[in-house]
């Protein structure tokens, strides 16, 4: 397997960090194939003009990040724009302050492509969209660039595209600022092209500012910037793309929002988007939300505490260990393997003796010792992740490159490397001594 170095060092020194990589995937995919299958057939149905929403359920560091990355990079290989961001206190789904517009600015700064996967695809975008038109028109109607008549058949081709756009919610001042850009496009004109991508980006604050730099009485709220998605959705087909992907990241903020209402009026926009998906309201987009079992689950805090989504989420009577509906709108994680750990340090090993130049000298004897140590902790079976075991794997590679002389069999068995580590903090492990 080779790696360029490049790749490989954000793949090491992520995962050492604890944050999932967004290149190199590929390279240290291992398991969630079960997982992988069900929500690339949601990407099938979603290119048919279809929707859907699903919620990935792990603990922290059980992989949830690294699923949605994962599909991130298959679906932009498969012709899909795609937008993410990890909620916070200052971004939220709804909001009074700006946090749910703050989402939207997040995601829209995050669209990214294949040929632009690291985020800032919007102007790619918008300017691949007319060239492709007015390739398309010349093609067509056989006239030269230079010709009149061709700028009246790429008009005629945008304003299809617009008018596909204008019966949903905000469609019609959605496909002015189309038609606005379009236009100074052809007349080379920078400055107007960057205010309305400043518009589709959300950074007017007032209509005012947007009515004196653009004639549009209205700009994106707290209050309707998902139906703003929806209609990027739709775009973004017309402009040639399979569809739209959002990944957002990090429900467990919502959860912890105090405020009981606040908490309320977010899981009523997730209700919203859930219904909008399965009940045909939304074309070309899927919607994949991260989170841990006890912001999902919580029947007092958590999206179980909203009872029009408890209801459509919750399991029913045959949902049991080990037999997994992969259809339901939440998928659980489940641990990996130890073979599929196993298989994973071994691919981390050769990324990074290729990364420092180096012939490796962890052996699979040495690996399987690790992958025992680790698991033979106390309350492993229900509390490691993969997140620790990769960062303790990581930090034994670093320690085995640094130190060549080292005995890597004695090392990993000797006290050097811990053989229990505990989640528990000071004061628990305290009143832990006196637990009859």
């Amino acid at each position: 397997m080779k790696i360029p170095k490049r790749i490989a060092s954000a793949v090491i020194n992520s995962l050492k960090g604890g944050v999932v990589p967004r290149t190199g995937l590929p390279y240290i995919t291992v398991g969630r194939e079960t997982e992988i299958d069900a929500l690339l057939r949601d990407v099938e149905i979603i290119a048919d003009g279809g929707a859907s929403f699903r919620f990935i359920v792990g603990k922290y560091g059980s992989g949830k990040s690294f699923m949605l990355q994962t599909i991130r990079s298959h679906v932009m290989d498969r012709g899909f724009v795609v937008v993410d961001a990890d909620l916070s206190p200052e971004r939220r789904l709804f909001g009074t302050k700006g946090q749910g517009l703050a989402t939207y600015k997040e995601l829209i700064r995050n669209m990214s492509t294949k040929t632009r996967p690291d985020g800032g695809a919007l102007s790619l975008i918008l300017d691949r969209w007319i060239n492709n038109v007015q390739t398309e028109a010349a093609s067509e109607s056989g006239l030269s660039p230079d010709s009149p008549e061709l700028n009246r058949a790429v008009e005629k081709k945008i304003f299809e595209v617009i008018g596909a756009l204008n019966e949903m919610v905000h469609g019609f001042d959605f496909a002015k600022l189309l038609t606005m850009y379009y236009r100074s496009y052809v007349d080379g004109n920078d400055e107007n092209k960057a205010k309305v991508i400043k518009w589709f980006r959300g950074e007017y604050s007032t209509k005012t500012e947007a009515r004196n730099d653009l004639g549009v009485n209205i700009i994106i709220t707290d209050d309707d910037w998902y139906e703003y998605i929806k209609l990027f959705a739709m775009f973004l087909k017309k402009a040639g793309y399979s569809g739209l992907l959002v990944l957002i990241d990090e429900l467990v903020n919502v959860y912890k929002i105090p405020n009981s209402i606040t908490r309320q009026n977010n899981y009523e926009k997730i209700l919203t988007m859930y219904n909008d998906t399965l009940q045909g309201k939304a074309h070309y987009i899927g919607i994949i939300m991260g989170g841990t079992p006890q912001c999902i689950e919580d029947t007092r805090r958590g999206v179980y505490s909203y009872e029009a989504l408890r209801s459509r989420l919750a399991e029913g009577r045959f949902g049991r260990e080990g037999v997994r509906d992969m259809l339901a709108p939440v998928i659980h994680l489940v641990p990996l393997t130890y073979e599929e750990m196993l298989v994973l340090i071994e691919k981390l090993s050769d990324i990074h003796s290729q990364l420092f130049g180096y012939e490796q000298k962890i052996t699979q004897q040495d690996m399987i010792n690790f992958i025992k140590l680790e698991f033979g902790r106390i309350g492993s079976d229900s509390h490691i992740t993969p997140r620790e075991v990769i960062r303790d794997y990581i930090e034994l590679l670093d320690i085995v490159y640094q130190n060549p002389d080292i005995d890597v069999s004695s090392f990993i068995a000797s006290d050097a490397m811990p053989s229990a580590k505990s989640d528990e903090t000071d004061e628990e492990a305290e009143f832990a001594e006196f637990d009859i």
